[in-house]
């Protein structure tokens, strides 16, 4: 069970900044894995765009659709009784203008269930945080490397520091509850930190950000395939898996399953 039981909400999750408890968050995309996750007391449950490389096998997360997000951020808050749950805005959901992104960033808390959305900028990106924040929906900006601009940027770590300081600052300005880093070096995001009064969320990022997030699949070796360098693996489900099923198909061709245990008499 988890040390804390109570429920995390924005400003709960806001408040362990400053009381300097570092901040747990994965993602999820189904029931099963995110009551798993939120009975192991996650403090916060990411509904991802990784959707689209994890679960649908895409090169990047630029295919995920609103509506896919919606559907699996409604199966994962049906699940959680604890957990803040934070839904991805997927690309081009709230790039077209205010007015779409707040009626799409409704949709999602309307649909799903969930308490906030993610969206992926920091000084471009400012009026569209600050207009949904005024429309009464809670917004995570994102920082660093932006995996929805990749044709754009590409894989890389990011360091250049003005930018990085003033899309976090401007973030944070616009009534953002909280900042995702990605692939920054360490140093920079430990600057970040100290500069924002909102919780800094890690990925890649180094230990001094105030909390970290990694993809659920990555961590528990789920997914197939090279890792980042920053993943760091607690699993090897993706063995244990295909072990357990060999031994299925072999007891099943050899007629050891299912035995008398498993008979209705």
């Amino acid at each position: 069970m988890p040390a804390d039981s109570h429920t995390v909400n924005v400003p709960r999750f806001m408040a362990m900044k400053s009381q300097n408890r570092k901040i747990t968050m994965l993602t999820a995309y189904d029931f099963p894995t995110a009551q798993m996750i939120d009975e192991a007391g996650v403090d916060s449950i990411l509904v991802g765009d990784t959707l689209a490389v994890v679960m649908q096998g895409h090169a990047t997360t630029i295919s995920a659709t609103l509506d896919q997000l919606i559907y699996h951020g409604e199966m994962v808050c049906r699940a959680v009784k604890r957990a803040l749950v934070i839904v991805d805005m997927p690309f081009l959901s709230y790039q077209i203008s205010l007015q779409k992104a707040i009626e799409n960033a409704g949709r999602i808390l309307k649909e799903t269930g969930c308490q906030a959305v993610k969206l992926e900028g920091g000084e471009e990106q400012a009026g569209t945080i600050a207009g949904l924040v005024n429309a009464g929906i809670p917004v995570m900006a994102h920082v660093g490397l932006r995996p929805q601009s990749v044709n754009q940027s590409g894989y890389r770590v990011q360091r250049d520091e003005e930018k990085l300081l003033k899309d976090a600052r401007a973030a944070e300005q616009a009534g953002a509850f909280g900042v995702v880093i990605e692939c920054v070096p360490e140093d920079l995001a430990a600057k970040l930190t100290k500069t924002l009064s909102i919780p800094t969320i890690g990925i890649g990022a180094g230990t001094h950000c105030d909390g970290q997030v990694l993809v659920t699949y990555d961590m528990l070796g789920l997914t197939v395939g090279p890792i980042p360098r920053f993943v760091k693996r607690y699993a090897d489900l993706n063995q244990n898996i295909s072990n357990a099923i060999s031994q299925y198909c072999k007891e099943v061709r050899t007629g050891d399953f299912p035995n008398d245990e498993h008979a209705y008499k």
